[in-house]
């Protein structure tokens, strides 16, 4: 064999290696599937959260959630408004990058919050807000198995362990289990710093919104008494160019959305 022939194989050999050590097919599975969750482009959407205990609607609240990536850290900024019941309306949550800011009209003030803080039933701040999952977790996959949706239909799926990749995700640890050849996310577990299982939320109701199939509604139900179940229902979703004054804390005061 020629010398150069054998650089150049030895130099083919090289870059597959180096290709193959940077591949990351949990973490590809991750973000394919956080596309069917969220448009790529600024949106906004009015979602409806229902409590239920023992199968009975309790409390209920409606919110609209603006969204727009951030390039620099390919996460969602959110700005949550609170429309139902009356007594919330006008309040707001602000997710200004690396910060949760809660708020109030009748004080006029802004207060740091946290994205376990409740909304309304099993949801958190952090289960309304927006996020790429890719972009705040460092996955694996354990392995494909048949699991039964919120439906009781068997789908095939990869499921995925995945741990924060730093301080700044809301929860330490998230089991996740995505669709086969769909990417549809369709079942999460997620767990305390402690170890401990916090709730379970199913992803249901797949149709056409804004050029893709996604889930039109989640339900979360409690890890300690499955009879504490809430369903979020994603309701109107629309492309829509989003200012980044909405994003300031300092504008929260006399700040006009729509």
């Amino acid at each position: 064999m020629k010398p150069a022939s054998s650089v150049i194989i030895a130099f083919a050999a090289m870059l597959a290696t180096a290709g193959a050590a940077h591949a990351d097919p949990a973490g590809d599975i991750v973000a394919a599937a956080d596309k069917v969750r969220n448009p790529g482009a600024p949106f906004r959407s009015t979602n409806t959260l229902t409590e239920y205990v023992r199968g009975k609607p309790s409390n209920q609240n409606v919110i609209t959630v603006y969204s727009k990536l951030d390039p620099a850290t390919h996460q969602y900024r959110n700005l949550v408004r609170y429309e139902q019941p009356a007594r919330d309306a006008g309040k707001m949550v602000l997710l200004d990058r690396f910060s949760l800011w809660f708020y109030d009209p009748a004080s006029r003030a802004s207060v740091r919050i946290s994205a376990q803080q409740r909304v309304t039933g099993q949801a958190s701040v952090a289960d309304v807000l927006n996020v790429n999952l890719a972009a705040d977790y460092h996955a694996t996959i354990v392995g494909e198995e048949s699991i039964a949706d919120a439906d009781k239909v068997p789908r095939q799926c990869y499921h995925l362990d995945m741990h924060a990749a730093d301080d700044l995700a809301t929860y330490n640890r998230v089991e996740y289990w995505v669709e086969k050849g769909t990417n549809h996310p369709i079942k999460a577990k997620v767990y305390a710093d402690s170890g401990r299982l916090l709730k379970t939320l199913y992803y249901r109701g797949f149709k056409e919104r804004t050029g893709a199939v996604r889930p039109s509604e989640a339900v979360i139900i409690d890890a300690v008494d499955p009879t504490l179940v809430t369903t979020l229902d994603f309701g109107e979703l629309v492309l829509q160019d989003i200012p980044e004054s909405w994003f300031q804390r300092e504008n929260l005061a006399r700040l006009q959305v729509r």
